[in-house]
């Protein structure tokens, strides 16, 4: 009896009390998020710098395309230098945004050095995958749409 009792005592405290994980904290949430603001706010202002701080030199953006005049769909993909380039020149001339455009982020999971986070932009969406090295966290991957399928073509 006094065995069972020890068993699920044991059993309910592993349940009601888990390991400890490796977690965000206050900081890397901040970092986290800075890192996909710049990512979007690069793209207001434009500046290409804040963009390259925000991502990492090996990024892979990727999204689906299809041919105007054809049925059939293929995976698009950015680098981080595009990216770079396109920070410097995508709203040059202030008309790709409204006067106050959204930047919503959302972290979706994080870990010790990776996390996930979901972005919503006026007209897309991007899921985004960030490691953190060297104590700095920089965004790797990207997966976006727009909010409207219609206009991958």
């Amino acid at each position: 009896m006094k065995y069972t009792t020890v068993i699920t005592g044991s059993l309910l405290t592993l349940c009601l009390f888990p390991r400890a994980t490796h977690a965000q904290n206050s900081r890397d949430s901040a970092a986290i998020r800075q890192a996909a603001l710049d990512y979007i706010e690069s793209q207001h202002k434009p500046d290409p710098g804040q963009m390259a701080r925000g991502i990492h030199p090996r990024l892979v953006k990727r999204t689906f395309w299809k041919y105007a005049k054809q049925p059939r769909e293929y995976l698009r993909e950015s680098h981080a230098d595009e990216m770079i380039l396109l920070a410097a020149s995508y709203n040059a001339n202030n008309d790709k945004f409204p006067p106050n455009p959204r930047k919503e982020v959302v972290l979706l999971d994080v870990s010790s050095n990776t996390a996930s986070v979901k972005l919503y932009a006026d007209t897309w969406i991007d899921y985004m995958h960030l490691v953190k090295l060297n104590d700095e966290w920089k965004i790797v991957n990207v997966l976006w749409q727009f909010n409207d399928p219609q206009r991958h073509q």
